[in-house]
């Protein structure tokens, strides 16, 4: 036998070595990396990586996954490099959502993917772009959807199901359970909500929008002020509540506190007029955008379907970062300087992916 047939053994044992821990060690509830139900197009197995190792590591090295660190959390383009920005926000979901899995004996690394996947479909500008979008598409624009599109079509990442399950369901109201088929993709809905409802506690003091003593103090006292400790205490408490169990819980008393928190920040961060003070503009931005894109595929491919049109746009801006979308609308609408050619190619190579085509008329 051949040294390159042996090394070859030796690194596909290294996967199946995996495998097999995980059938050993890991919670029957646990979502196994052998029993995937498999990608949309068959591939050979990595010689290395587990299913869900290989879907984090596509993520990671995405476009859209490096693109978050200029897309908004809650802040529009903020100048304090200390303010999280979408990128930040994922990280810091992925770590608590790791952290939940590993002890409930669940498996960390579908966790893992779920959560650095779930936001891959973002707007600019947070929730205010994610508005916008959600206005103008005829059918409505939801980024935990759209996040599947990217990783499915517009990147074409070929994840498991499992992923792309935890994906898509990871938004909604924290008082619905999450309708994903695997516990680590209920697991990344509630480490969401974990996540941002305190990292954009710490973010609104920075930016003076609430003061500590404005918080709902019966949330403060029974989770604490500190940061570190509030997050402790939940995870803490879904940790106890799920250990052993088919499901992912919280006791009534952390649900009733985390629950009376999130509304607390929804009245007076979220849609706080202060932080919110950029929104019109956010809108005047998508709008021009979305009007001038869609004149030009228009006119580029006249015979096309106005809502394949649309869907590209679409794809388009909901790709753009917060400081590329407002170059783009510096050049479009601002007089600048010469410039020879513009930069808009992905606009047209989404639209070969979107099977626009120019369509000949005869006379």
């Amino acid at each position: 036998m051949s040294m390159t047939n042996t090394a070859e053994q030796n690194n596909l044992r290294i996967r199946e070595l995996q495998e097999q821990r995980e059938l050993e060690l890991l919670s029957p509830y646990a979502a196994k990396s052998v029993n995937t139900k498999g990608r949309a197009r068959q591939e050979e197995p990595c010689p290395l990586r587990t299913e869900y190792q290989r879907d984090r590591d596509r993520i990671i090295h995405s476009k859209a996954f490096r693109r978050l660190k200029h897309k908004t959390q809650v802040f529009f383009s903020p100048t304090d490099d200390h303010f999280r920005t979408r990128m930040t926000h994922t990280l810091e979901v992925s770590q608590i959502a790791r952290t939940i899995a590993r002890s409930l004996n669940l498996n960390e690394d579908l966790a893992e993917a779920i959560s650095l996947g779930h936001d891959l479909g973002h707007t600019p500008f947070g929730h205010s772009g994610e508005d916008v979008l959600n206005e103008i598409m005829d059918y409505g624009f939801k980024h935990a959807q759209h996040s599947v599109r990217v990783a499915t079509v517009i990147e074409d990442l070929n994840l498991t199901q499992e992923t792309l399950d935890g994906i898509l369901n990871h938004s909604g109201s924290l008082r619905k359970e999450s309708p994903a088929y695997t516990l680590e993709g209920k697991i990344v809905k509630l480490s969401d909500k974990i996540a941002y409802i305190n990292h954009d506690i710490d973010d609104a003091i920075r930016a003076r929008i609430i003061k500590e003593e404005d918080l709902p103090q019966d949330c403060i006292s029974y989770f604490s002020l500190d940061r570190s400790e509030r997050i402790t205490k939940m995870v803490l408490d879904i940790v106890q509540n799920s250990y052993g169990k088919d499901k992912i819980c919280m006791s009534e008393e952390a649900f009733y506190h985390i629950d009376k928190l999130r509304t607390w920040m929804f009245k007076n961060v979220y849609t706080n007029e202060v932080a919110k003070k950029e929104e019109s503009k956010v809108k005047g931005i998508i709008y021009g955008l979305f009007n001038h894109y869609e004149a030009l595929l228009k006119q580029r491919f006249p015979n096309q379907n106005e809502e394949e049109i649309k869907r590209t746009v679409c794809d388009y801006i909901s790709g753009m970062t917060d400081r590329y979308a407002i170059q783009k609308y510096k050049e479009i609408y601002i007089p600048q300087s010469f410039q020879n050619g513009s930069n808009d190619e992905f606009l047209f190579t989404l639209a070969k992916i979107n099977n626009l085509s120019v369509q000949l008329t005869v006379l």
